[in-house]
């Protein structure tokens, strides 16, 4: 296990601070001394952040998966505080629906900002954090570890930004940055309620083994994060039981796949009216910003 390092002074990006994860760990990250750069797509409600933070901060409004805005908002973070010294890559949305039916804009657009903003979070902030031999925690799920249907793009995106964030571990460890993964179970978070709202939605989820088929409540597992920062941890849990998927994820694909044929079959007459679009409060924001005309802030 690394070390515990204080995070008094240190410089934080938090990506998707805004609300849910991000803002309650950017929160609880600035009340043990660090100085946080928030990034998100609403202006308004990070600045509402900012203001409450107790040390040092400031926000950006980006899209993390524009590179020329990622590579100005990390210019602009290096100027405003003389350095990064952590990066959390958090920003997400998700949508649900069984895929043959799902709306592919919004399928692409999990994957864009789940997987692709987070490679552009970590390109844009990776020579800052080379430069103080940083640490980068890319936010993952129980998704990565375990498929679920109707989740297919929440999924693929989660599994693919865990395999990113191994690839980067190794790549960039001779450098002395290092490089985490963080698992969260179903947390209480605007994105989770979200889901909830569609009913065939919340009854799979509810249907799940347990301790899969809980929400859990956000304080401690943001807790557990911070935790894993101040350790520069390879793997952090949200959740303690997390821990214990690792050594039969294998399994899980075919256990899903046998659950996943009975529950389809009794919910398939009401699979018409899943939701297509993203979920959420984040997800609506998300939404607001790429249509003209009526993005706030």
């Amino acid at each position: 296990m690394s070390a515990h390092r204080s995070l008094e002074g240190r410089v934080a990006v938090v990506t998707g601070a805004a609300r849910g994860v991000g803002e309650l760990l950017a929160r609880k990250l600035s009340a043990r001394g660090a100085r946080i750069a928030l990034v998100g797509l609403e202006p308004e409600a990070l600045k509402e952040v900012c203001e409450r933070l107790p040390t040092d901060s400031d926000h950006w409004h980006a899209d993390v998966t524009d590179h020329e805005a990622m590579a100005r908002v990390a210019q602009e973070v290096g100027q405003r505080f003389g350095k990064v010294d952590v990066v959390v890559a958090n920003a997400g949305v998700a949508a649900g629906g069984p895929f043959a039916d799902s709306d592919p804009e919004a399928w692409r657009r999990v994957v864009e900002v789940n997987l692709i903003g987070s490679a552009v979070t970590g390109r844009a902030f990776l020579p800052a954090l080379t430069e103080s031999r940083g640490y980068f925690l890319q936010i993952a799920s129980l998704a990565a570890i375990t498929p679920a249907p109707m989740m297919s793009a929440y999924c693929a995106s989660k599994s693919g930004v865990e395999a990113f964030a191994h690839c980067l571990r190794a790549e960039v460890a001779h450098k002395g940055v290092k490089v985490g993964v963080g698992y969260l179970s179903w947390t209480d978070t605007d994105m989770v309620r979200g889901a909830d709202r569609d009913d065939v939605m919340r009854e799979l989820r509810q249907r799940l083994p347990w301790p899969a088929n809980r929400t859990y409540p956000l304080g401690p597992a943001v807790d557990r994060i911070v935790a894993g920062i101040e350790r520069r941890s390879a793997h952090v849990y949200a959740q303690r039981w997390l821990r214990g998927t690792q050594g039969v994820r294998g399994w899980l694909p075919g256990i899903i796949a046998i659950g996943g044929l009975r529950d389809m079959k009794r919910f398939e007459p009401r699979l018409a009216g899943v939701s297509k679009g993203l979920v959420g409060a984040g997800g609506a924001a998300d939404e607001r910003e790429r249509t003209p005309g009526t993005r706030r802030g």
